[in-house]
């Protein structure tokens, strides 16, 4: 299943465990597309793979979610040089952009089937 929005790289342990991190960013236009593609990994998971739950626990994968807003502001600048000042003056800001990352962990075989399914390099 190809995707857009989310590049995972994979990190592993001794035990087969393994860690897919992802981070994507979208205008506010762009984010109904960008959670869709996190709950089509995450549908995918769940129905493959059962529930999440921590490995700790006898899961097979499990997963977490952060997200930010941030809403840049651009600055006017000035300079006059003869004072040895700078101005900065608020300018309009802009639309936010919203960050979301997504960190999914899982068994070996999670980590096998994961790989499969999104094309992630080891």
């Amino acid at each position: 299943m190809a995707l857009d929005w989310l590049d995972f790289d994979f990190s592993g342990d001794e035990e087969g465990h393994g860690s897919f991190d992802a981070m994507a960013a979208a205008l506010t236009a762009q984010l109904p597309a960008l959670q869709a593609e996190v709950l089509r990994v995450l549908a995918w998971a769940e129905h493959v793979f059962g529930a999440p739950a921590p490995l700790e626990e006898g899961g097979a994968w499990d997963y977490e979610l952060q997200g930010v807003q941030e809403v840049a502001t651009p600055l006017d600048v000035s300079v006059d040089l003869s004072a040895h000042k700078i101005a900065l003056q608020p300018g309009t800001s802009a639309s936010p952009r919203f960050t979301l990352s997504l960190t999914v962990t899982g068994s070996e075989d999670f980590c096998d089937a994961f790989r499969a399914e999104f094309g992630v390099d080891s």
